[in-house]
């Protein structure tokens, strides 16, 4: 399971629903973190937590970037968004973003549903708020109506087009507070998933949509803590039949 990019967390978790009661099968995460970091120095040691998210030598706290700000004309605050967005009472409301490359020269945008917390990945030509609407429209338009309904978003200038997108996917955008990644949380939380894969200071045009599907498909299918170990997958599909609508492709 480390070898598939599931986190310990994941791991204790799917144990305890694939073998409820049987308790020899059962094992915490802080455990299996104390049993990869108490190897001696070595190959086996390495290997091991290369498959941790971080691949840090020690286990260190997370620390946060700082986001870039940008006045976007016509805003609408999220202290008017509807407050069932922030209970996640009501699915189809996203999170949007973009995470950079190498000298923010490439960028993959990133969207997250609130309520499964399903990922998707939109390839962009660069960083400019033409090729947000056009990356983001393209992935929001794959979704069926009832499950698109809004987008909260910080105030990065690439969102600057916000009316265009509205007009092409119905969906309402909300911009956040100026350095509030919290009122996004669960993008901050998948943007932290994703550098396993797409690594800072790294070229990110180099990975074609395929790639970028691949990607949203390893995380939509793990484990999460927050759903009781089912997948985002998993949760996705149980909103998709309760809104009565076909089948759909993510890509």
């Amino acid at each position: 399971m480390l070898d598939w990019n599931w986190s310990p967390q994941q791991i204790s978790g799917i144990l305890k629903r694939v073998y409820p009661t049987d308790a020899s099968k059962h094992v915490s995460h802080e455990t299996i973190y104390t049993a990869i970091y108490a190897h001696p120095r070595g190959e086996l040691r390495r290997q091991l937590i290369a498959c941790l998210r971080q691949g840090r030598s020690t286990r260190l706290p997370r620390t946060r970037g700082i986001d870039r700000r940008g006045r976007i004309p016509d805003m609408l605050s999220i202290h008017v968004r509807p407050p069932e967005v922030e209970d996640r009472v009501m699915p189809g409301h996203w999170e949007g973003d973009f995470i950079k490359g190498a000298g923010n020269q490439s960028s993959v945008g990133v969207l997250v549903e609130r309520s499964s917390r399903l990922v998707l990945l939109a390839r962009m030509d660069d960083a400019t708020a033409a090729s947000a609407v056009l990356g983001f429209a393209a992935k929001l338009n794959l979704i069926a109506a009832p499950l698109r309904l809004s987008l909260t978003y910080d105030q990065g200038k690439e969102m600057a087009k916000h009316a265009e997108l509205t007009a092409q996917t119905g969906v309402k955008v909300y911009f956040c507070d100026p350095h509030s990644p919290w009122q996004r949380g669960s993008c901050e939380n998948t943007n932290g998933l994703l550098r396993q894969y797409l690594p800072k200071g790294t070229d990110l045009s180099v990975h074609s949509q395929e790639d970028l599907d691949a990607i949203a498909d390893k995380l939509n299918q793990r484990p999460r803590a927050t759903h009781d170990f089912h997948s985002p997958l998993e949760v996705f599909g149980r909103m998709l039949k309760a809104s009565s609508q076909p089948s759909i492709q993510l890509h």
